[in-house]
């Protein structure tokens, strides 16, 4: 498990920071959002929900990565959380908001990945 949570865990940010960049090009280019992005979205924010769930069964089983490490990983279910709440308020922008939010998630994941302090 620990080896599933050290290889995705970079999956995970490669996948949001993605999506989050097509987001971004989206925006720029003032183009509405495809199916295609909302895939890959979904996959970033889908990979990074199953990283701190693989992270929270690693704790469970007594392994402890550092108060860090744990905090970066909730702050991004948190931010994942808030974001499906406020959703309605996206819709002025969504490209840029939806680019946004996972270049945010993103940054978290790296921070989490830099913070580990393992056992």
């Amino acid at each position: 498990m620990e080896a599933f949570h050290t290889t995705w865990g970079w999956v995970a940010v490669s996948l949001a920071g993605l999506a989050g960049l097509v987001g971004i090009g989206f925006a720029i280019a003032k183009r509405p959002l495809t199916k295609p992005f909302w895939i890959l979205a979904g996959g970033g924010m889908a990979a990074m929900v199953v990283e701190v769930l693989a992270g929270v069964v690693l704790y469970l089983q007594d392994h402890d990565p550092g108060a860090f490490h744990m905090f970066y990983g909730f702050l991004v279910l948190f931010s994942l959380a808030f974001a499906y709440m406020y959703r309605s308020q996206f819709v002025k922008r969504p490209a840029l908001a939806w680019g946004l939010l996972l270049l945010f998630v993103m940054g978290l994941g790296l921070r989490a990945i830099m913070t580990f302090e393992g056992s």
